[in-house]
């Protein structure tokens, strides 16, 4: 008698208890969860700022009180951030992210029924709290679910969230304010979030939670200080003015506190913020294309609204839809990037075109004037999209090859914490190079004129050459096994394996060096 067939349960299956009680591809369970968390915690940095005046007039306070509704959930991220990594290791990633958006979610609707602003500001301190957790873990896991090899693949889905979420933002704020209610903006998270925790639960697998040392403490608190009084510093200075009291002695004391904490990290085996990870060159060359970039991208989408709204007279709802091109141009081109350029041009090459390519349309963008032709500058818009789309591919998908699965975690806190950074840094410098341009008319009720916008177009091209020159320090060897292999080699493979042929040996992991 033969013996009964045993059932082998699909990748990413398990019983009840254990596991995912769906049985689906880890990749595209870790994609789904992580993309939905990022998407929403991404849009929230834009979306809000269109409600802002609606928000103030509700609650019967100056506008100059009501912008603690933005920085509050900022310097929050800074915070929390820091920790995201060793909360991933010790307690699973599953469990961690699957916390974080659902922390999240249920902020977000508190936030929608905030009575008060002190209320509104503490429910937008909690999405900071998950949001802050999510991006590290989750990026953490997909790196972990996905081979070097298959990336890039990742990072075209990764790319429609960061593309996508901050030009969507204003057109979603300014349809739900003007449409439905300031409190909508806030409970269009809710159903996202949900969706995602509940797919999450079936269809997560769990990771085992991997072995830490004790929670860094000192570590932490110098991070999360250090970094939220230098978000702080960034986001309020424009506001209220580089040089006051509260802008500059917390600048100066979030720099003390980072630096402290680079001394202090250095010292210990198992940092919090392990700030060694730095010394492999293809990583902080990734990371710091992924900063400045930041700082650029950020910046610019940022002058590019005042520049509708303010220059043009549009209303939010037709500034985003005009700006809307760009996200088409970051989703086409992040996919023309995974499929094609990134093997074919090598990640070094790929990521000077990307950056290149997003300075100079910047800095085409100083040749508009008042009355440019819509089409003209929503086809500029596509154009820088299509450059974005091949940095965020390529800086996620090059940055991580020569880092091992034990640090991932560790390695995702620090590339996010330099994009939450930078992102904030860029609209910082922004409105301080309008407000210098424009003699202060853009403080004063006045709009600023375009000597003042092509100045920050200008200063935004520029400093975006700081990521140009970062990805020239790119070794496409170091980043080897994250080029994929062309379509013959994988057809070639494919016939040897059938014929039992032997295959050459893969290239190296960095969990396993190679010999000398």
């Amino acid at each position: 008698m033969s013996a009964a067939p045993v059932a082998v349960p699909a990748e990413g299956a398990s019983d009840g208890r254990r596991g995912p009680r769906i049985a689906i591809s880890q990749k595209v369970a870790v994609g789904v969860v992580y993309v939905a968390g990022l998407f929403l915690s991404t849009l929230d940095t834009t979306i809000v700022n269109v409600a802002l005046p609606t928000i103030g007039r509700a609650f019967s306070v100056p506008s100059t009180a009501v912008d603690a509704v933005s920085v509050s959930y900022l310097v929050s991220l800074a915070v929390f951030v820091p920790a995201s990594g060793w909360l991933g290791d010790r307690f699973g990633g599953k469990r961690t992210l699957l916390t974080a958006v659902a922390v999240f979610t249920a902020a977000s609707a508190l936030c929608g029924t905030a009575s008060s602003l002190g209320e509104l500001v503490a429910f937008r301190v909690l999405q900071g709290v998950g949001g802050g957790m999510l991006a590290s873990v989750g990026m953490a896991m997909l790196l972990r679910a996905f081979p070097p090899a298959e990336r890039v693949r990742a990072s075209a889905v990764l790319s429609i969230a960061n593309g996508l979420a901050p030009t969507l933002g204003p057109v979603l704020g300014g349809l739900l304010v003007t449409e439905v209610s300031w409190r909508a903006i806030f409970y269009v998270n809710v159903p996202i979030g949900l969706f995602a925790t509940v797919f999450g639960v079936l269809c997560l697998r769990n990771e085992p939670a991997r072995p830490t040392e004790r929670f860094d403490l000192a570590g932490f608190l110098l991070a999360a200080s250090g970094f939220g009084l230098v978000m702080y510093g960034v986001s309020e200075g424009p506001q209220q003015g580089w040089t006051t009291a509260p802008v500059a002695v917390g600048l100066a004391c979030g720099v003390v506190l980072v630096a402290a904490m680079v001394v202090v990290e250095l010292r210990k085996e198992s940092p919090m913020i392990d700030v060694r990870l730095l010394t492999n060159r293809l990583f902080a060359s990734g990371s710091t294309v992924m900063t400045v970039h930041s700082v650029a991208f950020l910046g610019t989408l940022f002058t590019i609204t005042l520049y509708f709204q303010d220059e043009r007279g549009m209303t939010p709802l037709a500034s985003g839809l005009s700006t809307f091109p760009e996200a088409m141009g970051v989703v086409i081109g992040s996919q023309l990037a995974s499929r094609l350029l990134y093997r074919r041009l090598r990640p070094r090459r790929h990521l000077m075109l990307g950056t290149a390519g997003t300075s100079a349309a910047i800095a085409l963008m100083s040749l508009w004037h008042q009355d440019t032709d819509l089409w003209l500058v929503r086809l500029l818009l596509f154009c820088l999209g299509l450059a974005v789309g091949q940095v965020f591919v390529g800086t996620q998908s090059a940055s991580f090859a020569m880092v091992t699965s034990a640090s991932s975690g560790r390695a995702s806190t620090l590339f996010n914490v330099g994009r939450r950074l930078g992102g904030a840094l860029g609209v910082a410098v922004a409105t301080t190079v309008l407000v210098t341009a424009t003699g202060g008319r853009a403080t004063a009720g006045g709009a600023p004129d375009m000597s003042g916008y092509r100045a920050a177009f200008l200063t935004a091209a520029a400093l975006n050459l700081l990521g140009l020159y970062a990805a020239t320090r790119v070794s496409d060897a170091d980043a080897a096994s994250t080029i994929p292999p062309r379509r013959a080699s994988t057809k070639r493979a494919t016939r040897c394996r059938q014929k039992g042929d032997s295959l050459p040996p893969p290239p190296p992991s960095p969990d396993q060096p190679t010999q000398h």
